[in-house]
């Protein structure tokens, strides 16, 4: 009974703590005002930074887009850095050469760990746009998608910018349960934007000054991690320049991509992620990266013991109960946003599931190699 009782004060301050965390989350959120453009005249020359691996299927739909924005075309430069493609990708770059889309060809003939950094610095270091916007070879934006990030930029004059990316298309549950999940994660890297507190961003959609990409030393010191060309960046400029990053909270600026097909390519991808923690210079990132993890882990530690003992199931019931009724109204405000509300019935299973997910990858992901577009990668 003493050790029910310990674990059952253990378990609640766990569950404070979490609870207090996922409450400034809310209010990070809620700080960050809805940018209405006053669509002013721009001024930026804006270079659009586009690595590709074997994107055959999806680079033509991207640069359609890119081309078909409403942006000064004297201002805008679309760069696609071809990453050793081995299919029709280079090609079909070329075909929009008269569209004055531009194609570098990385030819590395040593092996790296960070294909993606080398492309974008190679791709930085030949640009004539001051102000660098990334995105991936297999997202599709609106045509005020540019327009809008630009002039966030002219009026806030932020050295960063954050913008928001969701998925799309969802052809089954596992997808869209993947959709309700990355919300989650884009609501709280913006979150800690609207905290003044910077942690993650995403590079499919990212917006930095070239002169301040220079100025933090560019991926120096981060360029052997595979991964980390947007959240470890993000904490260089924002360690210099702390209340100069932005999040672009608005629906035009939104990127979409694709959910993962598969369980084993989800891993993958979420592998990669996590590898970069292991990078943090922000310790306190760390250590709410642990605290949350050690929050799940005894959630199911409980659920395990109430096989047995069976008051560590009430344990575990209001555990999960506080959880879902507090990440619930995070998420009912991100889905508002992205227009997918009808995402929020998923949340009891995602719920549970996501305590299964967290524990693994907290372990997984910071240990070992994971493949990403064909190469093993630490």
């Amino acid at each position: 009974m003493e050790i029910l009782n310990l674990i059952s004060l253990l378990s609640a301050a766990l569950t404070l703590v979490y609870s207090f965390l996922v409450l400034s989350f809310i209010r990070g959120w809620h700080k960050l005002i809805y940018f209405i453009p006053k669509k002013s005249l721009p001024k930026t020359k804006v270079s659009i930074i586009v690595a590709a691996r074997d994107e055959e299927l999806n680079i033509g739909k991207t640069i359609d887009d890119l081309i078909a924005q409403n942006y000064p075309e004297v201002l805008t430069e679309i760069i696609i850095i071809d990453d050793h493609s081995t299919d029709r990708t280079a090609d079909i770059v070329l075909s929009y050469a008269d569209k004055k889309v531009k194609l570098i060809k990385l030819n590395e003939d040593r092996a790296l760990n960070s294909y993606k950094k080398k492309a974008i610095q190679t791709a930085i270091g030949t640009c004539s746009g001051d102000l660098i916007i990334t995105t991936d070879a297999d997202c599709r934006m609106g045509e005020n998608w540019l327009a809008t990030i630009v002039e966030l930029y002219e009026e806030k004059d932020y050295k960063m910018i954050s913008s928001p990316v969701a998925y799309f298309q969802e052809k089954n549950l596992f997808e869209r349960l993947q959709s309700l999940e990355f919300l989650y994660l884009i609501g709280l890297g913006a979150s800690t934007i609207g905290n003044n507190e910077p942690s993650t961003c995403n590079g499919a959609n990212l917006a930095y000054e070239k002169n301040t990409f220079y100025e933090v030393g560019g991926f120096q010191g981060i360029d052997d991690l595979a991964s980390g060309d947007d959240e470890l960046l993000l904490h260089k400029i924002a360690a210099k320049y702390p209340d100069k990053i932005g999040f672009l909270k608005n629906s035009d600026a939104i990127v979409y991509t694709h959910a993962k097909e598969n369980l084993s390519s989800f891993i993958q991808q979420r592998k990669r992620w996590a590898s970069k923690s292991t990078r943090y210079k922000n310790k306190a990132i760390i250590v709410l990266g642990v605290f949350v993890w050690v929050f799940n882990l005894s959630i199911l530690a409980n659920f395990i013991t109430g096989l047995f003992l069976p008051g560590f199931l009430i344990i575990t019931f209001y555990q999960l109960l506080v959880k879902m009724i507090l990440e619930s109204l995070f998420l009912w405000k991100i889905t508002g946003f992205a227009k997918r509300r009808s995402l929020m019935i998923l949340i009891p299973v995602l719920n549970v599931l996501h305590i299964l997910y967290i524990i693994y990858i907290g372990i997984a992901g910071n240990s070992g190699k994971y493949n990403w577009k064909g190469r093993m990668v630490r």
